[in-house]
This record gives structure tokens, sequence and C-alpha cells, in this order.
């Protein structure tokens, strides 16, 4: 018969102790390191679940900091945006109001040649006016100082009418591929740069020869006189001119002084015209429009975009009688 075995025989381990309840008696006569076994394991397995969740809280950090410094590199890279344009308040005695012309902001002069086509292009609303013109007039007989594409889309409403258009750029006539019969394209040149606009227009108040239905417009003497333009242009009755040339964007480009002036005298030599001028936010375009054209002539507006309509055979010597001489 097999002696009776110890309660704490030697092959009996400290995990064997604790598969079954111990009370607290049997607990306190244990050896001390069967005491804290369940807590020492415990512990172990508290520590690496730690470890795990440390690692991957720092890992979690490493990952924002590198998207951080990634966003803030590529951010610094980029071009500062341009300084928004100042304005200056120019004021006028024949409309008794100020108004804002926009001066360009430093540094914008170098990419002034680049942007300059879309900077002066019809927006849609604009365009919109002008298409609405010639289709109420079609077919008429339309004259545009200037050259571009939405130029001779409104060429093309002009269905069954005539259309001129004079431009004095090469590089804008050499685009042109087609060419109908009942739509013609000159090129003429402006000599009068943009700087001088205030000179011509003291000498065109001052010389008799600018005066309205002084003397026919290809035979004047008057320095805004266009009178080397086709033969044509003199000879027809114009419905609908629109001045959105020459370029004019430069003191050394030439100005649209000239084309609004010579606008004016086909104007008053016809019946009823009406004359459209673009880029009215410019000093230039408002000053010789409200100077040739007259206020009391403006019967619409949108945009950058002013339509006169002037009734022609006037006896007046002055293209502004309502307005008093300064």
């Amino acid at each position: 018969m097999p002696p009776d075995a110890f309660a704490y025989h030697p092959l009996v381990t400290c995990r064997s102790q604790f598969l079954h309840p111990v009370s607290l008696k049997k607990q306190l006569d244990l050896p001390l390191s069967c005491k804290y076994y369940r807590g020492g394991k415990r512990m172990k397995f508290i520590g690496k679940r730690s470890i795990t969740v440390l690692v991957f809280i720092l890992s979690i950090i490493s990952i924002l900091r590198f998207l951080w410094i990634t966003i803030t590199a590529s951010s610094s890279s980029r071009p500062l945006p341009a300084l928004p344009p100042t304005s200056l308040h120019t004021c006028s005695s024949a409309s008794r109001t100020c108004r804002k012309t926009p001066l360009r902001a430093p540094g914008a002069r170098r990419s002034q040649h680049n942007n300059s086509a879309n900077a002066t292009a019809l927006t849609e609303k604009e365009f919109q006016l002008l298409s609405n013109l010639i289709s109420h007039r079609a077919p008429c007989n339309l004259l545009i100082f200037g050259l571009e594409p939405q130029h001779l889309i409104l060429a093309s409403m002009n269905a069954g009418g005539t259309t001129i258009l004079l431009e004095d750029e090469p590089a804008k006539l050499s685009t042109v591929r087609r060419r109908s019969n009942n739509t013609r394209i000159y090129k003429v040149e402006h000599h009068i740069p943009a700087g001088e606009a205030y000179r011509v227009l003291k000498h065109a108040r001052e010389d008799p020869a600018c005066a309205p239905h002084s003397k026919p417009l290809e035979e004047s003497t008057c320095q805004l006189a266009l009178t080397k333009l086709p033969q044509e242009v003199y000879e027809l009755k114009w419905d609908v001119v629109v001045v959105d040339g020459p370029r004019g964007d430069r003191a050394e480009a030439p100005g649209r002084m000239a084309a609004i002036y010579t606008a004016s005298m086909i104007a008053r030599a016809g019946n009823m015209t009406n004359v459209v001028v673009h880029d009215v936010d410019r000093m230039i375009e408002k000053w010789f429009s409200w100077e040739f054209l007259c206020d009391e002539n403006l019967v619409s507006s949108k945009g950058k975009l002013w339509n006169f309509r002037l009734v022609g055979k006037s006896n007046s010597t002055r293209f502004c009688p309502s307005e008093t001489v300064q």
C-alpha cells in the first residue's frame, strides 16, 4: 500500500496549488515564491500589452509628424499670392461722380503682356449684350476695331450683313485662317501712344478741325482722325461700331483715343449707330467716351462695356451740346 502523499510534495508546483480554491490559512502557509505567483504572471501580461500600446502610439505620432512636415514644406514652396490691386479715385466734372480706377500691383508688369489678352476678353455678360445687339440689328453693317476670337463669332452672327475688322497687330492677323465674302479683315496702324492721351484730348478741344461735321473724315487734319482706313469704311453707313482695339494697355502702346474719336465721327455721318466701347474701366476709354460719345447717349452697359446710340445728321458744332465746356 503506497504511503500518503504530503500536501506540499516537491513535484507539486505553485501552479498546481491554485488549480482549486485554496483557503486563506493554506495560502498563508505557502512558500513565498508561490504566494505572488498569480500577481507576477498578471503583471508580466499587463507589461507586454502596455509596451505594445506604447509602440503603437509612438508610431502614430511619428506618422503624423512626418505628414505635418511634408504639408509645411509643400505649402512653403508655393508662390505667394499677388497683392490685391489698389484703386485711385478719379473725378470728372462731366459726370459729377468719382470712380475707382484700378492700379497695377508691383510686379504685375512682368506678366502684363502675357495676360493682356485674357484681361481684355469679353466676359460672358458683355458678350451677351453685344450678341443681342447684333442679332437684333442683323443683317447690318458691323465695324469692329480689334480682332479676337469673340469678334469672329459676332461676325458670324451678322449673316447677310457686312462686317469689317480692323487690327494693328500682325500676330493676330496671322491666326486668321478663313475669311468669308461678307467679313473682311484689314491691317491698320495706330500711331498715338496711350501716354499722349491728355495731350491729344486738349488738342481736340482746341482745334476746330476736330469738331463734328467739319470735313469728311478721310480728309480731316485732326490728329485723332484715322484717315488711312480702307475706303469702304468711309463710304458705308455703319449700324454698329465696336471699339475693342488697339490694345492700349501700356503707356507706350497705341491707345484707343483715335478709334473712339473716329467711331464717333462715323456714327454722326450715319443714321442711327450703336457705338460700343470695351474696357471703360480704364482712364482713356472712359474719358474719350464721355468726350466724344456723350453720357446722354449711353443706353446700356454691362461690366466694362458701354453701349451708346448716336443719331446722325446733326448740325451741332459740339459733340455733347448739353454739357458745359470746361
